[in-house]
């Protein structure tokens, strides 16, 4: 497999199937006249060349910096008309590559409670670089929009014509590596003590790596003395990073240090409903809030989920329902929910409804204690594959026709009161975002 079919496969991980068999699929690589600073695709026609030109010429030009660390033009033509002395041409007028994702904006970055501040303060930073906030350390799990923001704020200052480099730490620590064993320190140096602003994705990856971090503090400390911006990520808070020298704690917390949290309902439902817009998916309102309750909260499944409905829909030709949903879900789902279990599910109500949760289990009649064993069952016959008769010997009812009757009595409520049905969707959401 050649470097141009690797690149392909991997935005097929990115964009919709129907997309990449109608479009990207007809594209073919010419490795003889691709250079190190050019990539020639063919199209069979004009229709598709300039589909992909439009759309996805800088995606790919992206994928091929980060696989090569080149500044790669792509080249996408009919055979017959490609002129290579053009193309070369071309790559003069292109504007500064990086390894920055131009879709990264802070405009379609879906802001909520859960990572308000975080997008505050990178956004005063991209307005006042080397001002406020610097460093900017970002902390969170995995695809809770990190490198969104960071990239966001790359793409800003590059816009205002700074020189930005973005890197992940292993690709600092690769190039690091690779300047050592050339002999060409100096110029690792000028290249990244010389820029404007300095973005360094997943920091802790730099752990108990003692010469890397000696050369990172040096770089660190010359580019905050000359007023340069620094924004790195990483999954945890400066002071949790295992490994790392207490000198650079001490500057990263020596900055801001803002944290991304997993996203509340509201917020995942706008991510799905902007997402589908962009995917140009059509989705019902309870299409779209039963997968914003039943899926965790990382914003990369939620683009996956889409891509793989939109699939299945185009290529069966059916409609997408919530039946449909539901199956097409329902592995993914249930593999997601495999830690859950009903003792889980039923402290996280009784802690969120202010109650022990023995007086769930108990014979209590209060209402207070009702309403939360009722929305347990239901919980716990949502989340988790017990059966009926299970879940009655486990809440101590006569048998499963009790729990049935529950059952009827909770999808009657959520059908008749609508904030009923929104603490349902919450507690599922919290639930399973905790799991």
């Amino acid at each position: 497999m050649n470097i141009g079919q690797e690149i392909l496969l991997k935005l097929k991980d990115e964009i919709t199937e129907v997309e990449y068999n109608r479009y990207i699929k007809q594209l073919t690589y010419d490795a003889k006249k691709s250079t190190t600073d050019l990539a020639v695709f063919y199209a069979p026609n004009t229709l598709i060349s300039n589909w992909i030109k439009n759309k996805f010429t800088l995606k790919l030009e992206h994928l091929f910096e980060l696989k090569t660390s080149n500044r790669v033009t792509v080249n996408i033509g009919l055979k017959h008309f490609f002129d290579k002395r053009k193309a070369k041409k071309e790559i003069k007028k292109t504007t500064v590559h990086s390894l920055l994702n131009p879709s990264h904006t802070f405009d379609n970055f879906m802001i909520g409670g859960s990572n308000q501040f975080a997008y505050a303060a990178v956004k005063s930073v991209s307005e006042k670089p080397g001002e406020t906030y610097n460093p900017l350390f970002i902390h969170g799990g995995v695809g809770l929009g990190k490198t969104h923001l960071m990239q966001a704020a790359g793409n800003a200052l590059q816009n205002q014509g700074k020189n930005v480099i973005y890197t992940t730490s292993e690709q600092f620590l690769n190039d690091f590596l690779r300047h050592v064993r050339n002999q060409t320190m100096e110029k690792f140096k000028e290249k990244y003590r010389k820029c404007d602003a300095l973005l360094i994705d997943d920091i802790q990856f730099l752990s108990n790596k003692e010469t890397i971090q000696e050369e990172f503090f040096h770089t660190f400390e010359a580019l905050k003395s000359t007023g340069k911006q620094i924004i790195l990520t990483a999954d945890k808070h400066p002071k949790k990073i295992g490994g790392l020298e207490k000198r650079l704690q001490s500057r990263f917390e020596h900055g801001l240090v803002a944290d991304i949290q997993p996203p509340e309902l509201e917020t995942k439902i706008a991510i799905i409903e902007n997402k589908c817009e962009i995917n140009k998916v059509n989705l019902s309102k309870d299409i779209i809030n039963y997968i914003a309750t039943v899926i965790e909260s990382n914003v990369r499944e939620i683009e996956g989920i889409l891509s793989k409905l939109h699939a299945y829909s185009q290529l069966i030709h059916v409609d997408i329902d919530l039946e449909f949903t539901k199956n097409v879900l329902k592995d993914q789902i249930q593999e997601n929910r495999a830690n859950l279990t009903l003792d889980n599910i039923t402290k996280f109500v009784a802690k969120d409804l202010n109650i022990k949760p023995s007086e769930i289990k108990s014979k209590g009649r209060s209402k207070n204690i009702v309403y939360a064993r009722r929305i347990s069952i239901y919980l716990c016959r949502e989340l988790t594959q017990n059966t009926m008769p299970q879940l009655a010997q486990y809440f101590g009812m006569k048998d499963h026709t009790a729990i049935s009757h529950t059952l009827k009595k909770i999808n009657s409520l959520m059908k008749d009161d609508e904030d009923f049905k929104v603490k349902i969707e919450e507690l599922t959401n919290k639930i399973t975002s905790n799991s």
